[in-house]
């Protein structure tokens, strides 16, 4: 086998984080900003030695992981293990610019090139891919991915590996899809903001599921947030923009409203003076708690003159065509 590795991208969910756990839509974007390689630890890389030999353990204990579940018969796919521990004692590893806690990526990529170099008979990525096969490919991802974050719906691995924005209709339906860069106006951008500390998903996920088993917020949540958030998803695709800032000034303030425990608690200001000033509005990016944030703007000298006086970094995703 080559070992030369196929390069996969970092992923953005821009819209969908917890609502698409209640069949809200989701949409979700490949981020080149980021990417993560596999590689060997004797080839000339600039990756720190460290890092790279915890990598290595890492996969190990991954394929360890694959090799349980085929003995369990649990295997949503055939994987050359012979070639995979030959290549681990070679000294592989993932080599990878998507930081860890972040919500964008890390080891969904690291799913993807795991799949694409040692699946037998693999479903190849292609923009004319059936939906089905998306779909299959959706459900080996969240059997895979399972290992690095106890349960996994699979969309990450999912974007990663196919490398084209995909709507997500629904669990069971995922389409590739495109956002029309002319239609995004005047300086628009969409861009992420590091709040320089790393989220964890589980406990936030969990007290979301807690908060809504009180019918009052699961009314709210159900009645006052989706509908916008579907809202947000289909302006965006249809180059709608007045009416997706429209759409999108509610989910930020529904959020900073009913979100405060996944806002980074020294971002709650920010976000407030996004929406009050018009500059930029705010939102989750992933399940929040750490990581980035998401902003959009139509005047990102604004935002990023804002964000660069409190000394945070801001990462352009997507920009209108210029």
């Amino acid at each position: 086998m080559n070992r030369q590795a196929s390069i996969f991208y970092g992923k953005v969910l821009l819209f969908g984080e917890y609502s698409i756990l209640f069949n809200s839509k989701g949409l979700t974007i490949p981020y080149t900003h980021f990417t993560g390689q596999l590689s060997f630890i004797n080839d000339d890389k600039y990756t720190d030695y460290e890092f790279a030999v915890q990598s290595n353990h890492q996969l190990r204990e991954f394929l360890e992981y694959l090799r349980d579940l085929d003995s369990r018969e649990e295997l949503p796919c055939e994987i050359d293990f012979p070639m995979m521990e030959k290549n681990l004692e070679e000294g592989m590893y993932f080599e990878s610019s998507i930081p860890q806690g972040y919500g964008i990526g890390s080891s969904g990529a690291l799913v993807a090139s795991i799949y694409d170099r040692f699946a037998i008979n693999r479903i190849e990525a292609s923009e004319k891919i059936s939906g089905e096969d998306i779909n299959k490919l959706r459900l080996i991802f969240a059997s895979l991915e399972s290992l690095f974050h106890g349960k996994s719906s699979g969309i990450d691995p999912l974007n990663c590996y196919l490398q084209h924005p995909l709507l997500i209709h629904s669990r069971e339906e995922i389409t590739i899809t495109g956002i029309p860069r002319s239609k995004f106006e005047n300086e628009g951008v969409i861009f992420l903001v590091d709040t320089g500390k790393i989220g964890k998903t589980g406990p936030l996920v969990n007290h979301f599921l807690e908060q809504m088993r009180f019918k009052e917020y699961e009314n709210l949540f159900k009645t006052d947030y989706i509908p916008y958030v579907n809202q947000c998803i289909s302006d965006i695709l249809n180059g709608n923009m007045k009416s997706f800032f429209e759409s999108l000034e509610v989910v930020s303030r529904f959020q900073l409203q009913h979100f405060t425990n996944m806002i980074p608690h020294n971002f709650m200001e920010a976000w407030r003076w996004g929406l009050d000033s018009g500059k930029f509005q705010l939102k989750l990016c992933g399940s929040g708690g750490g990581g980035f944030l998401l902003g959009f703007t139509t005047n990102y000298p604004a935002a990023r003159k804002y964000f660069a006086e409190l000394q945070h970094e801001v990462i352009p995703v997507y920009k209108s065509a210029q």
